[in-house]
C-alpha cells in the first residue's frame, strides 16, 4: 500500500495522517506535544510523529509517495515579533532613485503592542555601472553594522529588469545573509507594497530556513526518498527549496490546509467552510471549486501576498457564556482551557452535585462568565459545547459529543436564574453564536457573488459539530460535518496539491500574453514538484487594474483524481441534482454528456409583475459520474462539441449571449469540458484570448475528443 503523509505542526500539538494513496481513506493518525524547545526545534516533534504513525500503521519508507507538512512557524513569528531586523538596499539613480528612496523606507511595522519589525536602508547609485559592485558591497557592511540579519534588494521597475536586484543577492550569497529581491516576492508593479512584502519575507527567513533545513534532514535520515513539501497560505504545497527563497508563503497556511481537506477529501465545489477549534472558528469560501483568494495584511499594512480569504470569529466548541446580572447575555471570545476551568459536558454527571451559578473572570479586564461550583469545590464552565450537546444538535459518535445529562445539571443553576427551561437557555446562548458567524458568513456569501439557495455549509475541527448545524438551520443552509473533521487539517496537508500563481500588470493584454503568462505558471508548478501532465491553470484578467493572473495546479505524482472510486447510474445522479435544485427528477434533462462529466439543466420559469411577466432560465449543475457537482450556474447555455469544431461552437455563445452597451462588449462566462478537465476561459475580456487560450488548453486531444461547451453570464 502506497500512502500519503500529512503532517500539522500546531501552537501545542503535532498531528500526522496517513491517508492511502489508492482510496484516500484514512489509515490512521497520531499526536505529539509540538517540540518548540527542543535543539532541533519543531523538527524533533515532526520526526516524532512521523516514526509513530509509520510504526502504528506499518508503513515503510518505500511506502511513502507524498509526505507535506504545514506550520504556523512563520505565523507565529510575526504575532510574537520573533523577526530578524531587515537592512534594505535601495537601488536607483537621479530624480527617479529619490522616489525609490521614499518608497522603499518602510521604517517600523508593528506586529503586535510592543513588538515591531525593524528596518533599515542604504542607497545604491546605479549610474555608475563600473563601481556598482563596490557600493553595494558598501551598503551591506553598513546595513550590517546596522544590526541587519537579513537582506531586500528594491529597485523601481526590477518586475521588468531584475539585474541590479539580482546583484545584490548574489552578493549577499557570497557574504552568506539571507537576501530577498523584490521581483522574487511579486512581479506587480508598486516598488512600496512589493519592498514592504519583501521586508516581512526577509525577517522571517532565517528562522524558517533553520527549521527547514532542520525538518528537510530529519526526513532524509528517516530514509524517506519522496521530497519533503510544505503548506502555502492559499493551499496548495512547494518544495522546501521555495521555502528558503519566500517563506512568507506559509504565512496563514493553518486555515488554508483545512479548505485544501474540504476541497480534496470532501469535494466541496461551492461552500463555506467553517474550521472550529476550541477558541475560535475560521471561516472560508469555495466557489465553483476554488478557494479564494485576497492580499493578506501585515502589522495593518497591506502586502503583496495573495492568501486564502479566511475570517476569524472568536467563537469555538469551548466558548464561554458571559453573564450579566444573572443572565446569558453573549457567548466568546474567552474560551474554557484560557479559563483553566474543566468542561460541564465532558465531566461525569454524578460529580456534579448541588451546582451553584458563580461569575469567573478569566483574564483581568474580562466580562462575567458563567461558572458552576459543585459540592467539593470542583467547578465548571459553561460552554458552546455543553449548549449544542443539550440542544441534541451533537451525534453520540462526534468527536464533540459529551455527557448530555451532565450539561443539562450544570445548567440548570443559569436556566433557573434566567427563569426559563435549560434547553431554551441552550438555545439562547446558540443564538448568540449565530448571530456572530452568520455576519461572517453572509458577508462571504455576498462578497463572491454565492448563491444563497445551493451554497452547502461544511463544518471540520474538533468543535464544527458545536456550531455548524445550528448556524446552517439558523440561515436556511444544508449542512455536513467532514469526515474525520477533528484532523481535516492535517489531511489537507496530505492531499494538497502543488499550487503557484504569476501575476503581471499589462495594459490591454494580447492573448499572446495571456498565453505565455499560462505557459509561466505552469512551468513554476512543476519546478515547484508537480508532474507535467497533471498541472491545469485558470487565467483571470481585472480589466479595472490591469491585472493578469495565473493560477497553476498539479500533483506531485501521476494520478487519478477519482477519490471516491465509484460511479452513480444517471438515474442516481439526476436523483442527486434534482436534491441539489429542489425539483422534481423527471423535469431534468442531460443537455451534454463527455467521458463521465454531464450537463444537467431544466427550463426554470419565473413569475413577476403579479405573473403578467415571465422569466425562463436554465439552471445548470456539471455532475461528474462519481455525484460530485463541479461547476453551478443559475443560467446557462450548454453545447455538445469536440476539439475539431471547438471554436464554432464558442462562437455561437460569444455571438448570442455577448452584451453590447455603453460600455462596450460584455463577453459571457465560458468553459470547455474535457474528460474531467474544466477548462475556465470566464473573465477573459476579448475573443481573440478566448480562442488563444482554449486552443492551447486543447492542444494535443484528437479531433473526435467530445466536449461541452458552457456559457453563462460574467455575473453569474
Amino acid at each position: 500500500m502506497k500512502v500519503r503523509i500529512g503532517i500539522d505542526v500546531g501552537g501545542t500539538f503535532t498531528d500526522a495522517v496517513a491517508i492511502d494513496n489508492a482510496t484516500y481513506e484514512l489509515v490512521g493518525t497520531c499526536k505529539v506535544p509540538t517540540t518548540h524547545f527542543a535543539p532541533e526545534g519543531v523538527a524533533a516533534g515532526i520526526v516524532e510523529v512521523l516514526h509513530m504513525v509509520m510504526e502504528r500503521c506499518g508503513i515503510k519508507p518505500a511506502d511513502v509517495v507524498f509526505i507535506a507538512h504545514g506550520t504556523t512557524q512563520a505565523t507565529n513569528a510575526l504575532l510574537e515579533g520573533d523577526v530578524a531586523r531587515v537592512g534594505i538596499v535601495t537601488l536607483g539613480r537621479g530624480i527617479e532613485g529619490f522616489k525609490s528612496k521614499s518608497d522603499t523606507n518602510i521604517g517600523d511595522i508593528e506586529l503586535a503592542p510592543g513588538r515591531f519589525l525593524h528596518s533599515s536602508n542604504a542607497y545604491v547609485d546605479t549610474g555608475n555601472a563600473p563601481a556598482l559592485k563596490e557600493q553595494i558591497l558598501i551598503a551591506l557592511d553598513s546595513l550590517a553594522s546596522a544590526g541587519g540579519q537579513s537582506i531586500v534588494a528594491a529597485e523601481a521597475f526590477s518586475v521588468d529588469d531584475p539585474e541590479n536586484e539580482n546583484a545584490v543577492l548574489a552578493l549577499c550569497v557570497e557574504k552568506g545573509i539571507p537576501g530577498t529581491a523584490t521581483n522574487d516576492v511579486s512581479k506587480l508593479y508598486g516598488l512600496k507594497m512589493r519592498t514592504r512584502t519583501a521586508v516581512v519575507n526577509a525577517s522571517i527567513m532565517p528562522k524558517m530556513l533553520e527549521a527547514a533545513v532542520m525538518t528537510e534532514r530529519s526526513i532524509q535520515a528517516a530514509d524517506i526518498k519522496s521530497p519533503l513539501m510544505v503548506m502555502r497560505c492559499d493551499g496548495g504545497v512547494m518544495t522546501v527549496e521555495e521555502v528558503r527563497r519566500r517563506p512568507i508563503l506559509t504565512i496563514l497556511s493553518g486555515p488554508a490546509a483545512g479548505v485544501a481537506g474540504a476541497l480534496m477529501y470532501e469535494k466541496l465545489t461551492d461552500g463555506i467552510f467553517f474550521e472550529v477549534g476550541g477558541t475560535s472558528t475560521d471561516i472560508s469560501c469555495v466557489k465553483d471549486g476554488k478557494v479564494m483568494i485576497k492580499y493578506a495584511e501585515v502589522g495593518g499594512h497591506k502586502t503583496y501576498l495573495s492568501s486564502l480569504d479566511v475570517r476569524t470569529v472568536g467563537i469555538g466548541g469551548g466558548s464561554m457564556i458571559e453573564l450579566r446580572n444573572g443572565r446569558a447575555v453573549d457567548v466568546g471570545p474567552r474560551s474554557v482551557h484560557i479559563a483553566g476551568l474543566a468542561y460541564e459536558v465532558y465531566t461525569d454527571a454524578e460529580k456534579i452535585v448541588n451546582p451553584k451559578l458563580i461569575e469567573v473572570h478569566p483574564r483581568e479586564g474580562d466580562p462575567a462568565y458563567a461558572c458552576v461550583e459543585c459540592e467539593g469545590g470542583l467547578r465548571l464552565a459553561l460552554s458552546l459545547a455543553g449548549a449544542a450537546n443539550i440542544a441534541g444538535f451533537v451525534p453520540a459518535d462526534d468527536y464533540a459529543a459529551g455527557n448530555a445529562e451532565a450539561a443539562r445539571k450544570a445548567w440548570q443553576p443559569l436556566a433557573d436564574s434566567m427563569g426559563c427551561t435549560v434547553q431554551d437557555a441552550a438555545g439562547q446562548v446558540l443564538s448568540f453564536s449565530a448571530k456572530k458567524n452568520s455576519k461572517v458568513a453572509a458577508r462571504l456569501l455576498l462578497d463572491y457573488g454565492m448563491d444563497p439557495r445551493t451554497t452547502e455549509f461544511v463544518g471540520g475541527g474538533g468543535g464544527a459539530a458545536a456550531v455548524v448545524p445550528h448556524l446552517a438551520g439558523a440561515m436556511g443552509h444544508k449542512f455536513r460535518i467532514a469526515r474525520n473533521a477533528p484532523v481535516i487539517s492535517t489531511i489537507g496537508v496530505a492531499l494538497a496539491m502543488v499550487r503557484d500563481m504569476v501575476e503581471r500588470i499589462i495594459l490591454n493584454p494580447t492573448d499572446s500574453d495571456i498565453v505565455a503568462i499560462r505557459r509561466e505558471a505552469e512551468q513554476k508548478a512543476v519546478a515547484g514538484g508537480a508532474a507535467p501532465g497533471t498541472v491545469e491553470v485558470s487565467v483571470q484578467v481585472d480589466t479595472q487594474r490591469n491585472l493578469v493572473r495565473a493560477i497553476a495546479v498539479g500533483a506531485t505524482e501521476m494520478r487519478s483524481k477519482n477519490l471516491l472510486n465509484r460511479k452513480l447510474s444517471e438515474k442516481d445522479l439526476l436523483s442527486l441534482v434534482a436534491g441539489n435544485l429542489n425539483v422534481k427528477p423527471d423535469v431534468l434533462t442531460i443537455s451534454a454528456r463527455c467521458e463521465g462529466m454531464y450537463a444537467v439543466q431544466y427550463e426554470k420559469t419565473e413569475k413577476r409583475l403579479l405573473g403578467i411577466v415571465r422569466k425562463k432560465t436554465m439552471p445548470l449543475r456539471l455532475v461528474d459520474e462519481e455525484g460530485v457537482i463541479r461547476l453551478q450556474k443559475k443560467d446557462a447555455r450548454v453545447l455538445h462539441s469536440s476539439a475539431e469544431n471547438w471554436r464554432d461552437q464558442v462562437a455561437r455563445i460569444l455571438r448570442d449571449m455577448t452584451i453590447y452597451d455603453d460600455g462596450g462588449a460584455t463577453l459571457p462566462n465560458l468553459y470547455i469540458v474535457v474528460g474531467k478537465r474544466i477548462i475556465d476561459l470566464s473573465g477573459l475580456p476579448a475573443d481573440e484570448q478566448i480562442y488563444g487560450l482554449g486552443g492551447v488548453e486543447l492542444s494535443g486531444y484528437q479531433n473526435e475528443t467530445p466536449l461541452i461547451i458552457i456559457g453563462s453570464g460574467r455575473l453569474d
